[in-house]
């Protein structure tokens, strides 16, 4: 067998992902209080960006400031360069007189540092507080306190008795005792290993004598998941009346002991687009509040001419990233407002009269119309929002598939979930409507659509079965 060495020559095509288009990429995917942050980061690691303050009147006139760059990455030409002496003008800015919010308060003035602090105790430390003060020997407190650790944000065990005393090498009568003695703790409920077990803790402490409702969570589960209030009365023994009484007893339980110590603080959305009606016609925003405007600083552009070699690459390489970034930027704000301006003019009955007009759209419709691929539409729509007149929405809210109607166009998929919301909202809860009936009820709207997708809409708006839904009182 010969051996050979050739030498061929292959052509291909190959995409190579920059540093930079990977920047541009990152940018598009952001949204308004990201980019805030990702701006902060780089004027604090690039010295040569600078914010572009609106001009004010300078401490001595007889100093110029230099002059205000626009951020603007198309044009063409290079800023003037300035005479400045920046000794002179640094001196005579920080010797100027202060105003009155620059005024240094006393300290007596302040707050003490205890009263800027403020936190809201968590069930754990609610809980460990107690155990300190329950009498137990030193095994069972650990076994408590290892129960504690692994209860979630409802106070709800979701391990097993089993698996914690491996877990953490405990003997399997401390875990129980353990478990036990954080069962006894406020708030009643906690270290349940179900709802069933958790509502069952709180019924024998809170109502102790009410035989109905403890055995209904005793024994009757399954028909009481079910709502199933005759095959209760039959399990139980007693009155469809009686039952009725014990489920409204039942309400008055917690079925999530750890809600008052939650530590998750409410998610505030800060739009990145706000989209006003003046007269008649549609105003897009973008917005930049929180989002410093960059320029390449002066200074640096001066200091190059006379830099030495080193100093010179190194203030070469941070001008490219920092000329880039503004580009980057621009081309983002650019990008999202025509994606926005897009979605503005292919669902302006949407903004005209709410869900009710919201059109089937795909990001093809508007990759097509802004001369995009579609994989920068998805970019630039997601995790951001949109204020409207009808309130404040996500950018991917617009785009939805089509329900067919019997005449006519086709409507969105998110109206059709609105009105499925709405005729549950309207029923009787003493006789819930099935989802067949809700699919009769859309069809005398020209919208047909199938039972069980009725059933899987339903799902997605957290929507319980009919007879989940049923209510007696």
């Amino acid at each position: 067998m010969a051996f050979e060495l050739k030498q061929q020559l292959k052509l291909s095509q190959q995409l190579v992902m920059t540093p930079q288009l990977q920047q541009a990429i990152k940018l598009l995917q952001l949204n308004h209080l990201e980019l805030a942050d990702l701006v902060q980061n780089e004027m604090v690691e690039n010295p040569v960006l600078e914010e572009e303050i609106e001009q004010r009147v300078d401490p001595l006139s007889e100093v110029k400031a230099p002059e205000q760059a626009i951020a603007d990455p198309n044009a063409e030409g290079q800023q003037e360069k300035t005479d400045i002496d920046w000794e002179k003008y640094l001196e005579a800015y920080s010797s100027s007189p202060k105003t009155g919010s620059e005024i240094r308060r006393d300290s007596d003035d302040l707050p003490t540092y205890d009263q800027t602090l403020t936190r809201g105790e968590t069930l754990a430390e609610h809980l460990m507080w107690q155990l300190h003060m329950e009498e137990c020997n030193q095994r069972e407190r650990v076994a408590a306190a290892v129960i504690i650790g692994n209860l979630d944000s409802n106070g709800l065990l979701l391990s097993t008795l089993q698996e914690i005393a491996d877990r953490n090498e405990l003997a399997m009568d401390d875990v129980e005792d353990g478990l036990a003695i954080v069962q006894g703790l406020d708030p009643l409920g906690v270290g349940a290993r179900s709802l069933c077990e958790c509502l069952l803790i709180q019924a024998k402490v809170l109502f102790p004598k009410d035989r109905v409702l403890i055995g209904m969570l005793s024994d009757q589960w399954p028909s009481l998941a079910k709502k199933d209030y005759k095959a209760i009365a039959r399990g139980v023994g007693v009155s469809m009346q009686r039952v009725v009484d014990a489920v409204r007893r039942l309400a008055t339980l917690e079925p999530r002991p750890g809600r008052e110590f939650t530590s998750e603080e409410p998610r505030y959305i800060t739009p990145d687009i706000h989209v006003i009606k003046s007269g008649g016609e549609y105003i897009i925003q973008l917005n930049e509040e929180g989002v410093p405007k960059l320029r390449v600083s002066d200074y640096y552009r001066q200091v190059l001419s006379g830099a030495k070699k080193g100093d010179k690459e190194y203030i070469q390489e941070k001008l490219r990233s920092a000329q880039w970034l503004i580009r980057s930027i621009y081309q983002r704000q650019r990008t999202i407002y025509k994606v926005t301006e897009s979605i503005v003019r292919q669902q302006k009955p949407f903004f005209e009269e709410g869900i009710a007009k919201l059109k089937p759209m795909i990001l093809r419709d508007v990759a097509e119309d802004i001369g995009m691929h579609e994989s920068t539409v998805s970019r630039v729509t997601t995790n951001k929002y949109v204020n409207t007149p009808h309130g404040t929405f996500s950018l991917k809210f617009f785009f939805n598939s089509g329900i067919q109607r019997g005449e006519g166009d086709d409507v969105a998929s998110e109206m059709v979930k609105q009105r499925i919301k709405a005729i549950v909202d309207e029923e009787n809860p003493r006789k819930p409507l099935s989802d067949q009936k809700i699919v009769t009820m859309l069809g005398t709207e020209n919208i047909k659509i199938a039972r069980r997708t009725v059933a899987k809409y339903r799902d997605m708006l957290s929507i319980p079965s009919s007879s989940q839904r049923k209510r007696l009182f």
